[in-house]
């Protein structure tokens, strides 16, 4: 049985318009760094989106948080380990 990598939740709170997610998604992808799930929803009336990013724990991942802080729509960044079961969850509806 192949071993388990370790995930962890990205919570981001970013600028609610257009491209933003091409920005956040953009930034992991020039880097090869896979997001195993997405979940964003608007809050505050819609000015500002969190975006929640399940993925893999490796070396380079504190290198990722530090490059997304520095993105311009970006307000703040944090690691959320306890939160991966709320994507096992969806992946269990989503399923059906």
């Amino acid at each position: 049985m192949p071993k388990s990598i370790p995930r962890t939740v990205l919570d981001v709170t970013v600028a609610n318009h257009p491209g933003v997610m091409s920005h956040v998604c953009g930034l992991f992808s020039r880097r090869a760094f896979n997001v195993e799930a997405i979940l964003c929803l608007p809050v505050n009336g819609g000015e500002v989106s969190r975006i929640w990013l399940l993925v893999n724990e490796d070396d380079r991942l504190e290198q990722m948080i530090r490059q997304m802080r520095k993105l311009q729509d970006v307000h703040d960044v944090r690691v959320c380990n306890e939160n991966t079961a709320v994507f096992d969850q969806l992946s269990t509806v989503m399923a059906q």
